[in-house]
């Protein structure tokens, strides 16, 4: 069982004005309110789920309004006082509650779960824990433009067991962003209670494993949460570091209003009852006689006309329309996607893994905001010598390594787009993606579509075989992302669309996938253009010419299907997609009519691969025009193995020639 609380609420005021008193006072007093109005139109069926946070207003109102407006927060579920403190206009959050336009997410997302950069508010994801990293990043932003502010996370003690929190104040911890991490810790994860969440005494003591400041604080006193986090705000303004604070306090109403709370101990429930922190706060300041009971009732009733007035107008908006169009275009932020040529006609031999190297250089010198993050790319210049020489060049501040913490790199990288930077982030090997995925697929790729920001970053991704690397750095896993609506994935096949491709990536402002391919890196080698150029991200070349078949692929199957063209002399048309989201289907439409035969080939498994989404397509759109059954050739249906032989047979090559031989005789 949770905690019985700890002796009475204290109080004291210290330097705080009168003012200032009852400016909390109020703070807390309205989303008390808005929330007893919250249950009984979701009694009514009005609202369709709620997270009350009864009992809990003194952490979101006092470390709101200890913060500068300016100053980003990154609340929970259960912190309406968060957004009441920031004065958005009640109508709107309403309207976010009801599904309306007027809301914050267009009725694409509900609750808290949305950002409202205006007012420097950035909402939860269900996930809970990736949103601290969120936090760093723009803590990152504000420490390289040296200026003084601070982000501040919420996050409750359930969620301190996730690896995102633990990521996120190593991170944190290591380049001493000014950041303030607050655990509300309510006794409950659901109905899960304290002691099968954690076994630590105070959940602050695991500040001292990252090397961080802590405090824990009375949640349920307004006061002191004001104060501590005032204090522990100036503190970090002068000297930059993150400081994990832990407020004490009860959930009195169920996780949602659905569950109940019949798992809580009555003498549970009727102790924290008794430090309910408005109730409390009131006596205080009528026994101190800064306000009276006439104070209150006014305070009350004028809150209770605003919203009722609000209501009014949230109710008076028509529901929700939109078209299909809308909500796809929705997906992405607009871009100036063209293909600009290169300046100037020189051009120099390049290897693949050069190519990409020279781009990156370029980026980075086109773009001051370009942060580079990524394991061991800044003295040792990556596992690929692909960054070798850039930290010298561009400072450790704008390339960092970073620790074994994909998911929180990729949140910082988040974060610091929401201050207006980009980033590159290296995963090592496209593989270890899996320990970021969740940042990836349900952060990056969905905030356009809830709330318009698209995070301004590129993940770059060492992909493939043919090297011997076994099943955890071979993997083609393009087909997880090219699923995923909202991100963009990008596939080169040679040194000129390498580099080209990697240019575009860095100019778009939506998060892009760029796969690169290691049997590629220094395999392959071409003359370069030396000045700045892009491709169209979503526009696929015909590399080479032919009538009597088609072959879709992308990557290292480039370069085997033209090998097989070439060696056998064929006339067929290949057809390098460059980019698997979104994909080319004009010209794929163009090239089947023409030939009426095709094959997909790709080096990624054949089962949920993308070979199975183009067959679809072909087939639903193109049947009229095909003269044989389309093929697909890919690898085995098994992990990437190791020895030699095993990787020959696993790979599609061998079968390419046997399969292209079979729709040509169909």
């Amino acid at each position: 069982m949770p905690a019985l609380p700890k002796g009475k609420l204290q109080y004291k005021k210290g330097k705080l004005s009168k003012a200032k008193l009852i400016e909390l006072y109020h703070g807390m007093l309205l989303p008390r309110m808005i929330e007893e109005k919250m249950l009984i139109l979701l009694r009514q069926g009005k609202i369709s789920k709620w997270f009350a946070g009864i009992g809990q207003e003194a952490i979101a109102v006092g470390a709101t309004m200890a913060l500068d407006a300016d100053e980003m927060i990154f609340p929970m579920h259960r912190n309406l006082g968060v957004f009441t403190s920031r004065n958005i206009p009640l109508h709107r959050l309403f309207c976010q509650w009801q599904g309306k336009a007027s809301g914050f997410t267009s009725g694409r997302d509900r609750s808290f779960h949305f950002g409202a950069p205006d007012f420097n508010v950035v909402g939860m994801i269900s996930h809970l824990g990736p949103q601290l990293a969120l936090a760093s990043g723009v803590a990152m932003a504000h420490k390289l433009n040296k200026e003084k502010k601070i982000s501040l996370a919420f996050t409750g003690e359930g969620g301190t067991s996730e690896g995102d929190f633990h990521e996120a104040l190593n991170v944190a911890s290591v380049w001493n962003l000014p950041v303030i991490f607050v655990i509300e810790n309510n006794g409950y994860g659901l109905s899960t209670p304290s002691e099968e969440q954690y076994n630590c005494k105070d959940l602050a003591d695991r500040a001292l494993g990252y090397g961080m400041q802590s405090s824990i604080i009375d949640g349920n006193n307004i006061l002191d949460v004001y104060n501590e986090i005032s204090a522990i705000a100036k503190k970090i303004k002068k000297n930059p570091q993150p400081w994990l604070v832990e407020c004490k306090t009860f959930r009195m109403r169920g996780h949602e209003e659905a569950s109940g709370t019949k798992y809580v101990p009555e003498k549970l429930m009727k102790a924290w009852a008794q430090k309910d922190p408005l109730v409390n706060f009131e006596k205080y300041l009528l026994r101190s006689r800064y306000i009276s009971k006439q104070d209150i009732a006014d305070a009350r009733a004028s809150i209770k006309q605003s919203i009722n007035d609000n209501l009014e107008i949230a109710s008076k908006e028509e529901e929700i329309q939109s078209t299909e169009l809308a909500e796809v275009g929705s997906m992405y932020a607009p871009s100036d996607n063209r293909a600009i040529e290169p300046k100037s006609k020189k051009t120099k031999s390049l290897r693949m893994i050069d190519a990409i190297k020279e781009a990156l250089d370029q980026g980075m010198e086109k773009y001051d905001e370009l942060i580079c993050m990524g394991q061991d790319i800044a003295d040792y210049g990556g596992v690929f010598k692909i960054t070798d020489g850039f930290m010298e060049k561009y400072g450790k501040d704008r390339v960092r390594n970073t620790p074994i913490c994909e998911s929180a790199i990729i949140g910082i990288g988040i974060g610091l787009s929401l201050r207006g930077y980009k980033s590159m982030v290296e995963m090592q090997f496209a593989d270890f993606a899996t320990c970021a995925f969740n940042q990836i697929v349900n952060n990056a790729a969905k905030l356009h579509y809830r709330w318009n920001h698209s995070p301004d970053m590129v993940i770059r991704m060492p992909t493939g075989g043919s090297v011997g690397a076994g099943p955890f750095h071979s993997q083609t896993n393009e087909a997880w992302f090219t699923h995923t609506p909202g991100l963009k994935v990008v596939y080169p096949s040679n040194p000129v669309n390498a580099k080209g491709l990697l240019l575009a990536a860095l100019a778009d402002p939506n998060p892009v996938m760029y796969f690169e391919h290691k049997a590629l890196y220094r395999s392959m080698t071409q003359d370069v253009p030396s000045s700045y150029y892009t491709y169209e991200i979503g526009k696929a070349e015909i590399v080479h010419s032919g009538n009597d078949a088609t072959i879709i692929t992308y990557g290292l199957g480039v370069k085997w299907a033209l090998d097989l063209v070439a060696a056998e002399g064929l006339d067929i048309e290949v057809i390098d997609l460059l980019s698997l989201a979104p994909i080319d289907y004009e010209t794929i439409q163009t090239s089947v009519k023409k030939t009426n035969r095709v094959l997909i080939l790709h080096e990624d498994v054949e089962i949920g691969g993308l070979g199975g989404e183009l067959s679809a397509y072909i087939s639903e759109y193109m049947f009229e025009d095909l003269d044989a059954p389309i093929l697909r050739v890919a690898s085995l249906n098994t992990p990437v193995p190791f020895a030699k032989n095993l990787e020959k047979l696993f790979l599609p090559l061998d079968r390419l020639k046997v399969k292209i031989s079979e729709l040509l005789n169909y």
